[in-house]
Formats: structure tokens, C-alpha cells, sequence
């Protein structure tokens, strides 16, 4: 394994959850009542960052649901793929350290992805499959078809996917995003959600693009 590649996963989770994570404890300083913009903003756009920096050296997963779909789409052997997920989450609390160590538990507790106000466990894992899926899609056809403008479409996609999702499951998309948040915040409720569906919804949308783009056939 490279290990450059998986200091670059590492270090790049670290920096778009550290951003994502202050975007949601600044909005919740300036504004009590919640401000989905300030959220959404700050996770595309600390994607963004991330891929900037360490994009060209690993690819920029930054997310399991990623890195599962990049190996069943054989972009990636599966030990690579294991050392990114590793490396991930490493990164990932990390970043909710940094929370923990500046401000409190009670602070990374605040960044947590729980289901909303009268969502229930199965429309969560529901949201988070179906927005998950939507999210891999674009990636695989951006990286594969238009890489040149995957840097850009990929952080829009998932601040857009922010806006829709905050409100009724936190929106993570990203396993790392949410197991960095749960266990330092001292929350394990709820997470397999988080874990289960971005998985389940990577592996959908590998399917739905292999057959969108006639890659079924060219194999």
C-alpha cells in the first residue's frame, strides 16, 4: 500500500470534518434556532478544501461509501481499500477530538447525525440509502467521464444533499463522518443507520451507474 495515498485519506477527512463539525457549532452560535446554510455550506465546501489539498494524491474518498464502491468498481484493490477506510476514520475522529479538546464532549455531541422530528429509524436509513446512492453516482461519472469537473460537482452534490437531508437525518452520507461524531460525542445511538445505509446506498448507485453507462456490457 501507498502509504502517502493513506496519510492523504487521513489527513484530508481530518480537514473536511474539522471544517463540516465548526460549520455546525458556528451556526449554532449565531443562530439558536438552526441555519441549514451555514451546515450545508460548510461540509461541501470543507470537501472541497479536502479534495484540493489531497485530491490529487489518493483520490479524495474521504468516505468508506466511497472507497467500497471505487473496489467493487475494481478502481481499487480491496487492502487499499481497507488502509483508506482505516485511515478515514482515524482522520475523522480526529477532527472530533480537535472539537473535544477545544470546546467539550458536549460540543462534539452537537455534530451527531440522529434522525429528525418525526422520522423514525427505517425513513433515515431510507434517506440515507436513496441520498447516498445519488451521491455515488455522481462521483463514479464525474471521475469516470468528466474529471476535470469532478473537484467541483462532486462538493455541490453533497451540499445539495445537505439542504435536502439536514433536517430529517443530519445528513452524513459518510459512515467516518458519523462514527467520528457518535463516539467521541458518547452516542453510539442510532449510528448503525449511518453505517448501514451509506454502505447499502454506495453499492446501489455502483449498480445503477454500471448499467446507466453500459458499463455492464463493456465488461
Amino acid at each position: 500500500m501507498d502509504t502517502k495515498k493513506l496519510l492523504a485519506e487521513l489527513l484530508g477527512t481530518f480537514t473536511f470534518f474539522t471544517i463540516g463539525f465548526m460549520a455546525i457549532l458556528s451556526q449554532k452560535a449565531f443562530y439558536p434556532g438552526g441555519d441549514l446554510v451555514v451546515i450545508a455550506f460548510g461540509f461541501g465546501f470543507g470537501l472541497f478544501v479536502a479534495i484540493q489539498i489531497f485530491g490529487g494524491v489518493s483520490g479524495g474518498h474521504f468516505n468508506p461509501a466511497v472507497t467500497v464502491a471505487a473496489v467493487i468498481d475494481k478502481r481499487l484493490d480491496a487492502m487499499t481499500g481497507v488502509g483508506y477506510i482505516v485511515s478515514q476514520l482515524i482522520g475523522g475522529i480526529a477532527a472530533a477530538v480537535v472539537i473535544l479538546v477545544v470546546f467539550s464532549q458536549a460540543a462534539v455531541a452537537e455534530t451527531i447525525t440522529q434522525p429528525g422530528n418525526g422520522v423514525d429509524t427505517v425513513k433515515a436509513l431510507l434517506l440515507e440509502t436513496l441520498f447516498t446512492a445519488f451521491f455515488l453516482l455522481v462521483i463514479l461519472v464525474s471521475t469516470k467521464k468528466a474529471p476535470t469537473q469532478a473537484a467541483f460537482a462532486i462538493p455541490l452534490t453533497l451540499l445539495v444533499i445537505h439542504f435536502a437531508l439536514v433536517p430529517f437525518t443530519g445528513s452524513s452520507v459518510n459512515p467516518a463522518r458519523s462514527i467520528a461524531s457518535a463516539v467521541v460525542g458518547g452516542n453510539l445511538n442510532d449510528l448503525w443507520i449511518y453505517i448501514v445505509g451509506p454502505v447499502v446506498g454506495g453499492i446501489i448507485g455502483w449498480g445503477v451507474y454500471r448499467v446507466a453507462t453500459g458499463e455492464v456490457d463493456a465488461a
